[in-house]
């Protein structure tokens, strides 16, 4: 079986549209519990690699961020590491602590000899590097329209699990983003 690559261009200075989903596309992150592991995940990996957050959305089956690293040295494959596998590990020992029998023997799959538990989608998802602010403003944009063109809500900013908030500067937020620069 063919799978997609992700190509990935650590380059100094760009910022990064990154998009990874659930395996078979599965709402996995439906749940509010699920979507606090991915928040917390995500504020770990920002700080541990010291990159920037400017926009974010959590949908059901998929997330989206948009990051900068603020180091010319780094690799984006580390940073999604650091944010899936924690929400990952996370899904497994709650579904063992509560007995999902059903949902961890669709979650673990055989990779060679092995079985492996698969909370993401295999190949890494969709990593497009942003150079321009204007660029950076539209994605911005479409990230937090993904909830209102997929008809969970009226407006993006009443998407809780979305930067739509921060940008609108409203309370209530669940992960602050860092200033946009000009």
């Amino acid at each position: 079986m063919h799978r997609k690559q992700k190509k990935t261009y650590n380059e100094p200075g760009h910022a990064h549209y990154l998009t990874f989903s659930c395996v078979n596309r599965w709402p996995l992150l439906a749940k509010e519990r699920t979507r606090q592991w991915m928040v917390e995940a995500i504020e770990a990996a920002r700080r541990r690699h010291e990159f920037d957050l400017y926009a974010f959305v959590i949908m059901p089956e998929h997330v989206h961020l948009l990051v900068r690293p603020r180091h010319a040295s780094y690799t984006v494959e580390r940073f999604l590491y650091d944010v899936k596998r924690p929400v990952s590990w996370r899904a497994k020992e709650w579904l063992t602590k509560e007995g999902q029998r059903d949902w961890l023997r669709r979650l673990t799959v055989r990779h060679g000899a092995r079985k492996v538990f698969r909370f993401w989608l295999p190949g890494g998802g969709h990593d497009h590097n942003v150079l321009r602010e204007r660029t950076l403003r539209e994605v911005v944009d479409y990230v937090h329209n993904n909830p209102v063109r997929r008809r969970l809500v009226q407006n993006p900013t009443d998407w809780v699990w979305s930067s739509a908030r921060f940008w609108a500067g409203m309370d209530q937020l669940v992960l602050r983003m860092d200033p946009i620069p000009t």
